[in-house]
C-alpha cells in the first residue's frame, strides 16, 4: 500500500473532516493523514475509470472471509445496506476509496483487519 491514492477534493475533504472528527481508531487516523499528505486531488472529470470513489461500483474480494462483493460506495447520507449502497466512511470504502483496480489492500478497521483487492470499478447508477 505504498503507491499514491487519487481522490476528488470532495472525498479528500470529507476523509479530512472525518478523521478531524476522532471517527477512526488512532492507528486508521495515523495511516489516513499519511495517505491523504500524499494523495492526488483531481476534479471528479478528471478521475481515471479504474479509481475506487463515490458513486462507483465497486467489486472487490475479501480474503480474510474469501467472499466476493459488489457495492455502490454513495456518501454517508445515501447509504442504503439493503440495496448493497455502502458509505465511503465505512471500513471497507475508507479502506478502498483512492486505489485502483488490481490494489490489494490490507486496513486496520474497527471490527478488525481487512484485507480486500478490488476486481472491478464501474460508474454508478
Amino acid at each position: 500500500m505504498s503507491q499514491n491514492i487519487i481522490l476528488t477534493t470532495g472525498t479528500y475533504d470529507l476523509i479530512k473532516d472525518h478523521v478531524r472528527r476522532k471517527k477512526v481508531t488512532p492507528q486508521e487516523e495515523e495511516l489516513l493523514l499519511s495517505e491523504l499528505k500524499h494523495a492526488s486531488q483531481v476534479l471528479r472529470k478528471n478521475l481515471p475509470e479504474d479509481i475506487v470513489s463515490i458513486n462507483r461500483k465497486i467489486t472487490y474480494k475479501d480474503h480474510i472471509n474469501n467472499e466476493e462483493k459488489t457495492i455502490l460506495l454513495v456518501g454517508p447520507e445515501k447509504v442504503k445496506v439493503s440495496k448493497n449502497k455502502i458509505s465511503v466512511l465505512s471500513d471497507e470504502g475508507i479502506a478502498m476509496v483512492g486505489y485502483k483496480v488490481g490494489d490489494l489492500v490490507e486496513w486496520p478497521a474497527k471490527k478488525g483487519n481487512l484485507k480486500l483487492e478490488i476486481l472491478k470499478v464501474e460508474a454508478g447508477a
